[in-house]
């Protein structure tokens, strides 16, 4: 009798050596998405002219928010002017600051806020012990959004001093350009603390702001009802 054949021994499927591929396209990809940094915030810019760019620069970078503030000019028609041009007069450029700020921390209104704070707007002629065009404050905006923000400001800053928006000697002009100061300049409230301090005391800024704004001097606070 033949002998009974043996049991075949059971077929497992073939190991494919590259079958690790289907799965490894999909983890490498996940990784680097994981790996990724976070998409940057937008970051929006103010221009503002509140008289003395250094003063004017220290007192809005510090604010929660604020990523970076510029000393410069604006509002005339001199390309790159100097700062010996500017304060001599006839370029039509006032100090002005630019700032950088992140709108998910900080509006533009509170900004706005912040500013009218950190100037006496009666004043036209200047700011404090600065005198002159270059040092007359302004609000340079960029664009509808801006320009309506801006003068709704003006109108809730003239109700809070109890005056009419027509005293109020801030206007509202469209940006063309702004050009940043020398780098002497820039940070100058932190570069020169002590000159910066005894500037700032002997204008009187602080003396005017607290005359004119009482307790919200130099704060970005909710307007407050006439």
């Amino acid at each position: 009798m033949s002998p009974l054949p043996s049991p075949s021994p059971s077929r497992r499927p073939l190991q494919r050596p590259w079958a690790w591929h289907r799965w490894l396209a999909p983890l490498a990809l996940a990784l680097l998405i994981a790996a990724a940094p976070p998409a940057l915030a937008a970051v929006e810019e103010a221009v503002f002219a509140g008289g003395c760019f250094w003063c004017l620069e220290h007192d809005l970078e510090k604010l929660p928010g604020v990523l970076d503030a510029v000393s410069g000019y604006s509002g005339g028609a001199q390309a790159n002017p100097t700062y010996k041009q500017v304060s001599a007069g006839g370029t039509g450029h006032l100090e002005a600051v630019l700032v950088r700020f992140d709108p998910d921390r900080i509006t533009y209104p509170a900004l706005l806020r912040s500013f009218w704070r950190n100037v006496d707007p009666l004043d036209g002629g200047g700011q404090f012990c600065d005198r002159g065009m270059s040092y007359q404050p302004a609000i340079f905006v960029r664009g509808d959004r801006q320009e309506q923000e801006a003068r709704a400001s003006q109108a809730a800053a003239a109700r809070e001093l109890k005056r009419k928006p027509a005293d109020l000697r801030v206007p509202v002009r469209t940006l063309q350009r702004f050009w940043p100061a020398e780098g002497y300049h820039q940070n100058y409230a932190e570069r020169n603390k002590a000159k910066y301090s005894y500037y700032r005391w002997s204008c009187g800024r602080d003396r005017r702001l607290d005359e004119r704004w009482g307790a919200a001097a130099r704060s970005g606070t909710p307007w407050r009802s006439p």
